[in-house]
C-alpha cells in the first residue's frame, strides 16, 4: 500500500510540473548522488538540470572514486539532455578540474557565499559593473 502511495503521489508531482515547465519553469534535481534518487525517476521526471553533491566536487582532487563520480554525472547529464551544475566549488583546484571534463555551470565560495534574497538584486547589480568577475 505505501508503495502504491507513492507512486500516485509522483505521479501527481510530475504533472504538476511538467504544467509548471510548459510556462517556463525550470527544474534542478539538487544533491545528485547522494542516494536519495533513482535511476528510474530520471527518467520520469520533467527534469533541466543535474547539481552535483557538493561532497564530491570537494574532494574531486582527492581520491579516485570522487572523481569517476563527477565524471559519471557529467556524462549522464550530457547522455540525458540535461546540464549538469556543479555545487561547492571553493577553490580554483576543482574548477579547472571540472571545466576540463565538460562540467561549466558552477556554485560555491570561489565566486561568491550565500547572498540573502533580500540582497540578490544588489549583488546582480554590483557584478554588472564593468572590470568585475562574476560567475552570474
Amino acid at each position: 500500500m505505501i508503495e502504491s502511495f507513492l507512486i500516485e503521489k509522483a505521479a501527481g508531482a510530475i504533472t504538476k510540473m511538467s504544467q509548471l515547465r510548459s510556462h517556463g519553469v525550470c527544474f534542478s534535481l539538487d544533491d545528485f548522488g547522494t542516494g536519495y534518487s533513482s535511476l528510474s525517476e530520471l527518467k520520469c521526471l520533467p527534469l533541466d538540470q543535474l547539481k552535483s553533491d557538493q561532497s564530491f566536487v570537494r574532494d574531486v582532487l582527492e581520491g579516485i572514486m570522487d572523481a569517476s563520480i563527477v565524471r559519471t554525472i557529467i556524462a549522464l547529464g550530457r547522455t540525458l539532455k540535461l546540464s549538469v551544475i556543479a555545487e561547492g566549488v571553493e577553490t580554483e583546484e576543482p574548477r579547472e578540474f571540472l571545466e576540463k571534463e565538460g562540467c561549466y555551470p558552477y556554485q560555491g565560495y570561489l565566486f561568491s557565499p550565500a547572498v540573502p534574497a533580500s540582497g540578490f538584486a544588489a549583488f546582480v547589480e554590483q557584478a554588472r559593473q564593468p572590470n568585475r568577475e562574476c560567475a552570474v
